[in-house]
């Protein structure tokens, strides 16, 4: 059985969505952004300041003279992606889990009994999703925060797991939410984890 789900998703492709229902049907602790984000500035002592400032950007400057042991003269943005895989691999630890972004996958690739999950749509289909959530956008909006998000999700799994975002091979299963609907998407992840 796969007791460990993570998913990587497109911006407006319904991966959270697609995780919570995950998760409610397994009966599994869900985890995404927030929590690990949460976990991450509980277990390491980062501020909430911190956090916004350096979630999810390349840093500018690795800073090759400072000791990659010695955790807090680290880059800030370093600290943050170890103590967000730190966050998640305890999770993973415990189990009965569906981790929602982070590179997850590639943080728990050597996990047995997890299953990673890639989750793409059509731009029609993201914009349409999107549009609940973002009641104040225009469409053209949209549609440049979808190109902006996606493009920062690829620099920042490039730079911090040295694999490519979206690519079939980081990936146990890949999934095209705007050809199989949502509840179609949980039913195929679900039907692999009994």
């Amino acid at each position: 059985m796969k007791n460990i789900i993570t998913i990587s998703r497109e911006f407006g492709a319904g991966g959270g969505q697609i995780g919570k229902k995950v998760a409610r049907r397994m009966g599994f602790y869900y985890m995404d952004k927030d929590v690990i984000l949460r976990s991450a500035m509980e277990s390491e002592g980062l501020t909430p300041d911190e956090i916004r400032r350096y979630d999810e950007k390349v840093p500018f400057d690795f800073g090759f003279g400072q000791s990659l042991f010695d955790f807090y003269n680290r880059p800030l943005d370093e600290r943050l992606f170890e103590a967000q895989r730190k966050a998640i691999s305890r999770q993973a630890e415990k189990g009965n889990c569906v981790i929602v972004g982070r590179n997850a996958n590639y943080v728990l690739k050597e996990f047995d009994h997890s299953l990673h999950v890639f989750i793409s749509a059509s731009t029609r289909f993201k914009l349409n999703n999107l549009k609940d959530k973002m009641p104040d956008f225009s469409e053209d909006k949209i549609l440049d925060e979808m190109k902006s998000v996606d493009k920062k999700r690829r620099k920042y799994c490039l730079y911090y797991t040295n694999t490519e975002f979206g690519a079939a091979e980081y990936y146990d299963l890949c999934l095209r939410s705007s050809s199989l609907g949502l509840d179609r998407c949980v039913d195929i992840i679900c039907s692999l984890c009994q």
